[in-house]
Order: C-alpha cells, then structure tokens, then sequence
C-alpha cells in the first residue's frame, strides 16, 4: 500500500468548545446553520465532511471552539442527525459526551405543509406539534392535522 494511503486525516485537537461527532453525511452545513454560524463568527471551526465511520458509512464532523451548546440546538440537530453526539471539550479533554436523542414531540421547529392546517393561520397563534412516529427515515405527524411529513 502506498505510503499517502496510509495517512490518516489529521484534525487538529481544540482547546475548549464543542465537537459534534456521527453526523449523517452531508448535514454538517445544516449542523452550522443551526448554530448561528456564518462568515461572522469569530472563533475557530472545523468541519469534515464524508469521513469514513463504521457505523453510518460515511459521517460529518463539526468542531467549533469556544462555543457552547443550547438544549434547543441538540434538539434540532437531532432532527437531521438522530445518530449525532455532542462533546464537550476544556482543556483539549472530553468532559462530557452526550448522544442526541430525538424529542417524542417537536414543537415549533417543523412547519406543518398542509395549508388549511390551524396552525398555517394568521389568526390563530398556533405553535406546530409534530409527533414522531418513526425515527429513521424521521416520519413526523402533525398533532392538529395528521398530517405526515419526512424529514
């Protein structure tokens, strides 16, 4: 085997911050959307896409330093990346590591596509619910329609 087959990708380690690890491929740039992270943000980021990973085939990576993690971030990572977990670094050390876990309801994060659905209308202040009926492929149904949708 050829010696450049035999090199590893290298990323370099952050001091502090978070790393979000086993997202499905292709979703890292939604991963930062979620974030608020844009050609504004300050603080280093690393992202690696198609990395090989035993368990999805191919996976993103997302490194941000300097950032922490809100509860409504994880959740709606959760909703593109169901195998995501998310580290948290100090000291160039994982201190703590935490799967994702899909909510068993999703409220105010999806919009319902069905147009007569009650919370489409303009006079009535009606926050979406979604119930997961089935987690991969993600199959949600709409709490007041019944509507389907996938995500």
């Amino acid at each position: 085997m050829p010696d450049d087959k035999k090199k590893k990708l290298r990323i370099k380690p952050i001091k502090n911050g978070i790393v979000i690890d086993h997202i499905k491929q292709g979703k890292a740039p939604q991963v930062l959307r979620i974030l608020g992270i844009d050609e504004k943000f300050g603080d280093a980021v690393t992202i690696a896409m198609n990395v090989p990973s035993k368990v999805l085939g191919k996976k993103d990576i997302v490194k941000v330093e300097n950032r922490n993690i809100k509860t409504a971030e994880i959740n709606k990572i959760a909703l593109i990346a169901p195998n995501a977990t998310i580290n948290r670094i100090r000291d160039y050390r994982v201190v703590k590591k935490k799967k994702v876990v899909l909510p068993k309801k999703i409220i105010g994060m999806v919009e319902c596509p069905n147009p007569r659905c009650i919370t489409n209308k303009e006079r009535e202040p009606v926050r979406t619910v979604f119930l997961v009926r089935h987690a991969d492929p993600l199959i949600l149904i709409c709490k007041y329609c019944e509507r389907q949708i996938t995500l």
